[in-house]
């Protein structure tokens, strides 16, 4: 019986049937599809399409394959491409899951952690694995330094990783971060390729670096670090599928470094904001409480600072036989800078004070104490002192440039004391003293800073010198506590944004 047809396999010259039986011979296969004179008669012989080791044997007619060898031929070539793809779809999904699998996984890990050096070295691992590459490294971009810092490598010898230039003319890490896009090197035809364009001329292993970019919502996209991936298993170039592999887990790396980033920058402002109250708070206990002279006299105060601690300061302290202290400064700049010399100040002005009665002594003494700290600055220091003596019904006092201290008193106009000498740090000349009467449970000393004379509102005008005597004159009959609190609502009422640093004390004895 005649077979409609078999499969044959070319094995080491000779062919052996592999599907269709065995006719019991063995036919001398042609160089290319022919007629062949067989046993069985004349059998059309032709190769199966992409098997080169594959012989499909068929019936024959007039000199050529007959219909029905015609359509098992292209059945077959059919049926074999099929398989041929979905080896290769198979292949390809498998390729995809390692893929998947890795993201996830690197999801998981940039999930777990805030800082990415605990988590880049995992990730280079895993990337090099899938992608084939014997060598590679995480770089990120120093700001401070401008320069791209390893925080994790693989395969490196050592000397290779570490800090790279941004400007660095021959780093491709560099380059890859300027331009903001990916370089593949080609060991074979000597190329680089990037977006958009390919230059010749180099040599070396393969490698691929990936810029790691993050754009915020609705800002430009900057770049934060580099992926590099170099000496690819096997020696053939990095591929398209995985560029667009290291760019996703370059995309979650970016998003995971801003997040530590920020995460960083709350710590450090939550640990800044901590300091400050600490500041703050080591700052007011600097200064004394109205209660300090309960009995001897009345006393209302109040001392803002514009930021957490400021340059403004006040003092008061008995001082024997009914005498009072008391002073009152404001240091020309405000912040941290001038809180350490207003903290200074303070300091020294206690211990001057209880060791001289004389207001000039007192004030001449406290620029010494000062003078080094004040010297390599451009900051300076006005300040009020004086010293009440109730029971001689005087008010004596040194005034080192500070211009807005009054003696008010029940009848009449407001009395400027003015300045006896230059603001300390400016001038070394001598600072004078002068004396003027002080009527005993009439009068009010009034002293502020000019954070409330230049409080100004949103237009631009100034709370003045004029508004701030016209609310203590309103008021001068109240206790002094009752009088600092209503003209503080006052300039809080026509300027709510202060620009410096606002004290006013106000005492009667």
């Amino acid at each position: 019986m005649v077979s409609p047809g078999r499969l044959w396999l070319a094995e080491d010259g000779r062919a052996r049937a592999v599907h269709g039986g065995d006719p019991g011979w063995t036919p001398s296969l042609p160089a290319e599809p022919g007629l062949l004179l067989t046993p069985e008669g004349p059998r059309w012989f032709a190769p199966v399409p992409g098997e080169d080791a594959l012989w499909l044997e068929g019936p024959a007619r007039d000199g050529g394959p007959t219909p029905e060898t015609r359509s098992a031929i292209d059945l077959l070539d059919h049926l074999l491409a099929v398989e041929r793809e979905v080896a290769r779809l198979s292949q390809e999904l498998a390729s995809r899951y390692e893929e998947i699998d890795l993201l996830y996984t690197i999801s998981e890990i940039l999930g777990q952690t805030v800082r990415l050096e605990q988590a880049a070295r995992t990730i280079v691992r895993a990337v090099s694995s899938v992608v084939g590459a014997r060598r590679a490294s995480i770089m990120v971009y120093d700001e401070e330094q401008r320069v791209l810092r390893t925080v994790a490598a693989q395969g490196l010898p050592p000397g290779r990783a570490g800090l790279v230039p941004v400007g660095d003319p021959h780093s491709v890490a560099a380059r890859v971060f300027r331009e903001q896009r990916p370089l593949i090197g080609d060991p074979i035809e000597g190329t680089i390729s990037s977006v958009g364009k390919e230059e010749r001329g180099y040599q070396g292993v393969a490698f691929m670096s990936i810029p790691i970019c993050y754009a915020a919502p609705g800002a430009q996209s900057r770049c934060i670090g580099v992926v590099n991936l170099t000496d690819r298993i096997g020696g053939d170039r990095f591929a398209a599928t995985d560029r667009k592999l290291v760019a996703a887990i370059a995309n979650q790396i970016g998003a995971a470094l801003e997040n530590a980033r920020l995460a960083e920058r709350e710590r450090e402002q939550e640990r800044l904001e901590r300091e400050l109250e600490l500041a703050s708070r080591l700052q007011q206990s600097l200064l004394p409480s109205p209660a300090v002279l309960s009995g001897d006299a009345q006393v209302g105060v109040r001392c803002l600072s514009l930021e957490s601690v400021g340059g403004d300061f006040y003092g008061f302290n008995r001082l024997g036989q009914g005498s009072i202290g008391v002073m009152v400064g404001d240091v020309s700049s405000h912040g941290f800078s001038a809180a350490l010399l207003m903290a200074s100040a303070v300091a020294a002005a206690g211990i001057h004070a209880a060791a001289s009665a004389a207001p000039d002594q007192v004030l001449t003494s406290l620029r010494e104490s000062l003078t080094e700290k004040l010297a390599p600055s451009d900051s300076y220091l006005t300040i009020f002192y004086a010293r009440l003596d109730p029971a001689f019904g005087r008010l004596v006092y040194a005034n080192a440039g500070h211009p807005y201290a009054f003696r008010v008193p029940a009848a009449g106009e407001p009395v400027r004391l003015e300045a006896t000498a230059a603001p300390l740090g400016l001038a070394d000349d001598r600072i004078g003293f002068r004396i003027v009467p002080w009527v005993r449970g009439d009068d009010l000393l009034c002293v502020w800073t000019d954070g409330l004379v230049e409080a100004a509102n949103p237009e631009g005008e100034r709370f003045g010198e004029r508004r701030v005597l016209e609310a203590i004159l309103a008021r001068k009959a109240e206790h002094p506590e009752a009088i600092v609190a209503q003209v503080m609502r006052e300039v809080d009422r026509f300027a709510p944004a202060a620009s410096d640093d606002r004290t006013l004390l106000i005492l009667k004895v």
